[in-house]
């Protein structure tokens, strides 16, 4: 083999470059996931009504389930965070302004990550 040759192997590039994006994705992935943890785990701290304090602080049970260490494959965790997103639908509101803002960007990084699975189906199921 000598150094002239442009490229022995294409497709190990190819190969190389989606490994890095999906390397890159899940990186993502798990950045939302914490910040879902995150903002959920805030709103312990709020004087929050009682019915959405058990909500809550279901949802961020399985949130930090998913936050901690790294993140399953994408069916488990599109589950879970199904599981949240039905949780968090039961939460219509905190009475607490700053609890309130906190639901919300947990709403949206749970959007986002959602978003990011994609709807799962591989067969057009």
């Amino acid at each position: 083999m000598t150094g002239s040759d442009p490229d022995p192997d294409p497709d190990a590039s190819a190969d190389a470059d989606a490994d890095t994006d999906a390397e890159s994705d899940r990186d993502d992935l798990d950045r939302l996931v914490t910040a879902l943890h995150d903002r959920l785990a805030a709103t312990a701290t709020r004087p929050v009504r009682e019915d959405a304090s058990r909500w809550l602080g279901e949802a961020e049970a399985v949130a930090g389930d998913l936050a901690v260490g790294s993140l399953p494959d994408e069916e488990v965790v599109r589950t879970r965070l199904g599981h949240v997103e039905h949780l968090l639908s039961n939460v219509d509101g905190t009475e607490d302004e700053a609890a309130d803002e906190h639901v919300a960007s947990a709403r949206a990084a749970l959007a986002d990550a959602l978003a990011m699975l994609g709807d799962g189906g591989e067969g057009g199921e």
